[in-house]
């Protein structure tokens, strides 16, 4: 299964970002454990502090991938371009964010995004990736002694 990790601007800056909120890992060290525990799943990231380039990205794989777990940082809030794009591919998007943004400023609270995704994840750090990642296996068809 072909599963995209798109993130957004400023998760490049993970570990060192407002450690108090975000954890003091980064993304790029973590990744090797998400695709240590999931071997048989083929995890690609891409991050940009562009909404342009997650359009793109989103317009590219949109169609040919599995899954996409999205995190998109602040334009979570505010992109209308990245909800429209969401709602007009074909591969189902997992909407995850690190914080609990239920206990965020008011403006965190409301997602453009989330209406247009299978579901949404925040709260519980790098981990809300994992159990994204664990969502889309979940929903692969059960192969019993027979191809489906």
């Amino acid at each position: 299964m072909d599963l995209l990790i798109l993130n957004g601007p400023n998760l490049n800056l993970l570990g060192r970002r407002e450690p108090g909120i975000y954890g003091t890992r980064s993304f790029e060290s973590f990744f090797p454990e998400l695709e240590a525990a999931f071997p048989e799943q083929k995890l690609t990231h891409f991050q940009s502090n562009h909404e342009g380039a997650l359009l793109d990205k989103l317009h590219e794989v949109g169609f040919s991938h599995h899954g996409i777990v999205l995190n998109a940082g602040g334009y979570t809030h505010t992109s209308v371009a990245l909800a429209d794009a969401v709602a007009a591919i074909a591969t189902p998007v997992v909407e995850v964010h690190l914080s609990n943004l239920a206990a965020r400023e008011d403006f965190r609270q409301k997602s453009l995004l989330g209406r247009h995704c299978a579901g949404s994840i925040s709260g519980f750090g790098l981990e809300s990736y994992r159990l994204a990642v664990q969502w889309f296996v979940n929903q692969q068809p059960k192969r019993v002694g027979f191809r489906v």
